[in-house]
């Protein structure tokens, strides 16, 4: 029941319960989407496009997916744990406070979360302006929501949110190593003490807490105060699309919008940033429409330069009385960008403004000047505060500062603000000379907070852009200055640094220069593959990785496209060219790297990339390279970093033995992320196996698919994986195919399924030794097992009566069976019938290449027409069936509703076998869709019963399968005949004549 509504709560509780719903209402409903308070806000609900939010470094959490912002706390289906505290992580300007806005109305619109009884919204940009006060948490919320005095929100009757939103933007010293501990809300202490005791959860251990931050602030946090967390990724590429189709009413005008962004490629990545999306559209929609004209903006300061002016156009039209110059503006604010990017803040307060000159007074005028651009908030507390309306302004004024400051006042104030040890000593006297200062400031960056800062810089110094401004800043004349000089030094700075991702970069200040000849040059190169047998510079290779990490196809990387073994003359090896493309393979989702030739050196590399903070890696394929027990020690070394996200990794045929599963064991371990692992056709032997198991066994393993076929196993090392069964509740699937288990392994096996804790779904033992004697294990069996592959094994009549035994057990679960080659005759057919008749979940049936006969054909029709029977794939290849054998079946297929694939190839039915399957067909009952009849001994004289049937209504067979049998031309004929008859809905015909 909701809390408002709960009975337990007074009328005056509840009151005051509404008036708070009612308040943050009213706070959340509208998108300040860079409008200050001034501006003409938006509904937030009309134009919410919603966000691609991931689950990351969860800890005990379960696989990393795609989170819905209501979702925030809910446990995945299977979790045990609640979640209590979830940090989210994104860059600036992602989308963190939307998503918070948008939780948050849901909730007060009684959309969702109504299990929810408060939620308490605490931007650390407000509690900032609290950070000297000592107090307890009562006072804490009685002073930013006085509604709280009525209600006694901490008595345990109320569910309570705490959002945190901005924690890089904190203030305070969160000290949680501090032996100050407290427990009691009406403690006083200092604000930062105060959190983190409640983040820590000594203080209101039952409250749930919310905390967005930039990816360089999280740490902030201890991990083991954590229990999930998530990544707002911004908009993926479908959603792009449909914010500008939200946003811009004239779809006409949004559909050529969406084409001039997709025209530059660097705009249209940026626009994975909701914020530059609004800029974008405010810009382009004014500019596309018909009363504007002029060049369209193609590169970052192009557009940026446009919302400047159209913001500052804005102030005009609105006719302040207060008499400051645009110019002095400009500059003043540009002054507080440039100081505060160099501190890492992005929220101001008073006194921030003051050291830039602009008095307190006018700190509202400044915010109204410009309501799109620079905003004051007065917070739930009512403090003020100041920002950007997003980080890339405040960078674009950061770089208008410094450009002004050298060209009026001759001053090199990145020297002033920057300087390190590392800086050049010499005075800039050209702008080439600045704009080289700044590019050795950026690469020095460590964070590379000043990437974005560098290309408006640069773009801001060409004439086109300078030309736009000169509206603006009245003494800026056209600079003089030589671009080549500044294009050679940036490819200098690329062909000197080796690493391709620090210069990603600089290609784009490049591209804002209107120089593409770097790209140009390397294009020819990946059109023809092969670049290990190309002779390519350093600064060709950061060129080749800036135009994959720009490209559109981002999501698989495939290493087979770039190395072409024939054309190499031993210039380069796989694993250098896997090197030189690291930063493509960390952009990517996937990496396929299968038969490539890569080695233990490329494990390194690969290494890394799965420990770098930027991957995106989730799958990794190096199946059929012998990386060896160094390769696979190298791999595992990066699962175990807390920072590896990696959820799928082939390791088939890598000439792995036990030697490397020490390391894999302890990677398993450590990493919660890691689903599938596949080793098939290594030679682990038992001695890898009882590693392995090993590392399943510990409770931080949250590994679901496994792959061990053809590895050497045999019974001994069954023991340990059975106890790995009984202690793992997360692996659904395990291949054991192809190694000698026998008996004794399948009992050592049945036991670990017996297990309440073991959730194993699906099991694969084709050709691993077992005779009917292991099979008296799997009868007793009442597991969640729901497939079983049993093929090859001689299991005989006399186990899959055991078997059959256990279908019938009500316990079961099975619904896929495989016993194909089995060494079953229709004398074990019987039994299987019986279960037939009375299992109801069994699905999926495979006989094949066994003995069954006509005899046992017609025990198994017998067990299909009884009505509990549900099973829809039947396998009956090669089983010595005749036409004999086909009136059970089709009186079968008569009754029986369920069926939709049937496979009967290489029998020898004949045209009288196919006649009486045809007529089971007609039966308005039959909902047959796929039949198999390839080699079956079939003429001319079967498809005219054939062709009867598929005129049947209705008939409901989409694919028929009539390969390897002698057809004529009369045959196909009379089949193609019936494509205009209304009833033929056939959409796959296979026959070979």
């Amino acid at each position: 029941m909701d809390g408002h509504t709960d009975p337990k709560f007074s009328h005056q509780h509840a009151e005051a319960l509404k008036t708070f719903r009612s308040n943050l209402r009213k706070k959340f409903e509208c998108l300040c989407e860079g409008t200050a308070t001034q501006g003409n806000p938006t509904l937030l609900n009309e134009i919410y496009t919603e966000l691609y939010i991931t689950e990351s470094e969860s800890g005990e959490i379960n696989n990393e997916h795609e989170v819905k912002c209501n979702d925030i706390f809910r446990p995945l289906p299977g979790q045990d744990e609640p979640i209590r505290t979830v940090l989210t992580k994104g860059v600036a300007g992602i989308g963190k406070t939307v998503s918070v806005q948008k939780f948050i109305l849901d909730w007060a619109e009684e959309k969702e979360n109504q299990d929810v009884q408060l939620i308490f919204p605490l931007p650390f940009r407000e509690i900032n302006l609290m950070k000297d006060k000592t107090l307890s948490l009562s006072d804490l919320m009685h002073i930013f929501f006085p509604e709280t005095k009525e209600m006694k929100p901490f008595s345990g009757e109320y569910k309570v949110v705490f959002v945190f939103d901005g924690l890089d933007e904190c203030r305070l010293s969160l000290d949680f190593q501090s032996n100050v501990r407290l427990c009691d809300v009406s403690e006083s202490a200092s604000v930062d003490v105060l959190l983190t005791n409640l983040i820590a959860g000594n203080l209101l251990p039952s409250v749930l807490i919310w905390i967005t931050s930039r990816p360089a602030a999280a740490d902030l946090i201890p991990s083991e105060c954590v229990h999930r967390v998530t990544e707002v990724r911004g908009f993926n590429e479908p959603q792009k699309e449909e914010y500008f189709r939200k946003t811009i009413s004239n779809q006409s005008l949004a559909n050529r919008i969406i084409s001039h962004l997709k025209s530059s490629r660097s705009l249209f990545i940026m626009c994975h940033i909701p914020v530059f999306c609004w800029i974008s559209a405010t810009v382009l929609e004014k500019m596309m429409s018909q009363a504007e004209s002029g060049e369209i903006p193609k590169t970052l300061t192009e557009m940026y330069t446009h919302f400047l002016i159209i913001q500052t156009s804005i102030k005009h039209e609105k006719d302040y009385e207060k008499n400051v110059k645009d110019e002095d503006m400009i500059v003043k604010l540009g002054k507080l960008a440039f100081q505060q990017l160099v501190k890492g803040n992005l929220i101001f307060y008073e006194e921030d403004l003051r050291e830039c000159g602009i008095d307190e007074t006018e700190a509202s005028v400044y915010s109204g000047l410009c309501t799109q651009i620079f905003r004051e908030e007065l917070g739930l507390y009512h403090g003020r505060v100041f920002c950007f309306v997003q980080l890339s302004i405040q960078e674009l004024f950061a770089a208008l500062y410094v450009l002004l400051s050298f060209l009026l006042d001759k001053r090199d104030v990145l020297n002033e603000n920057l300087s390190s040890k590392h800086s050049h000593k010499f005075t800039c006297h050209t702008i080439s000379d600045l704009h080289q200062r700044a590019v050795d400031k950026a690469l020095q960056s460590k964070n590379g907070h000043l990437d974005l800062f560098l290309r408006f810089l640069l773009g801001l110094s060409l004439e086109s852009n300078q030309t736009l401004l000169k509206g603006l800043l009245m003494h800026v004349v056209n600079i003089s200055y030589s671009e080549e000089k500044t294009i050679e030094y940036i490819k200098t700075r690329i062909r000197m640094n080796p690493s391709p991702e620090k210069s990603i970069n600089l290609f784009h200040c490049l591209n804002e220069l209107g120089d593409q000849s770097l790209v140009n040059e390397v294009q020819k190169y990946l059109r023809s593959g092969g670049l290990s047998g190309a002779r390519l510079s350093s600064s060709q290779w950061s060129a080749i990785v800036f135009v994959l990490l720009t490209s559109e196809q981002l999501d698989k990387f495939n290493l087979r496209k770039y190395i072409n073994r024939e054309q190499n003359q031993n210039l380069m090896t796989p694993d250098e060219v896997l090197l030189k493309l690291l930063p493509v393979v960390e952009a990517s989702r996937s990496a396929w790297l299968r038969e490539c030739g890569v080695t233990d050196e490329g494990c390194a590399a690969l290494s890394s990339a799965l420990r770098s903070n930027s991957s995106h890696l989730r799958e990794l394929d190096l199946i059929g390279n012998k990386l060896g027990a160094a390769g696979l020690t190298l791999i595992s070394d990066g699962l175990k970093d807390p920072r590896c996200k990696l959820e799928k990794l082939w390791l088939y045929d890598c000439g792995v033995t036990d030697e490397g599963c020490a390391a894999l064991s302890s990677a398993l371990r450590s990493n919660s992320h890691l689903r599938e692992l596949s080793l098939n056709r290594n030679k682990l032997g038992d001695a890898g196996l009882m590693l392995i198991s090993d590392g399943l066994k510990d409770p931080r393993c949250k590994l679901e698919k496994l792959w061990l076929s053809h590895c050497g196993v045999t019974d001994e090392g069954c023991a340990a994986l059975s106890s790995a069964l009984r202690s793992n509740s997360h692996l659904k699937e395990l291949d054991l195919s192809d190694n000698k288990l026998g008996a004794a392994g399948l009992t050592l096996i049945s036991d670990g399924l017996k297990d309440p804790r073991c959730k194993l779904e699906k099991l694969k033992l084709y050709d691993c030794g077992v005779t009917a004697g292991g099979c008296a294990a799997l009868r007793s069996n009442s597991s969640h097992l729901r497939e079983l592959d049993l093929s090859l094994n001689n299991l005989g009549d006399a186990g899959l009566m055991l078997i059959s035994d256990g279908l019938k057990d009500p316990r079961c679960k099975l619904e896929k069976l495989w016993l194909s080659d089995c060494g079953v005759t229709y004398v074990g057919c019987a039994d299987l019938s019986s279960a037939l008749r009375s299992n109801s979940l069994l699905r999926e049936l495979d006989l094949s290449w066994n003995n069954l006969g006509d005899a046992g054909l017609k025990l198994i029709s017998d067990g299909l027409k009884d009505p509990r029977c549900k099973l829809e794939k039947l396998t009956l290849s090669d089983c010595g069936v005749t036409d004999e054998g086909c009136a059970a079946l089709s009186s079968a297929l008569r009754s029986n509703s369920h069926l939709r694939e049937l496979d009967l190839s290489e029998n020898e039915l004949g045209d009288a076998g196919l006649t009486l399957i045809s007529d089971g067909l007609k039966d308005p009952r039959c909902k047959l869709e796929k039949l198999t009849l390839s080699d079956c001994g079939v003429t001319d004289e079967g498809c005219a019963a054939l062709s009867s049937a598929l005129r049947s209504n209705p008939s409901h067979l989409r694919e028929l399968d009539l390969s390897d049998n002698k057809l004529g031309a009369a045959g196909l004929k009379l089949i193609s005949a019936l494509k205009d008859d209304p009833h033929y809905k056939l959409e796959k015909l296979e026959t070979d004549c």
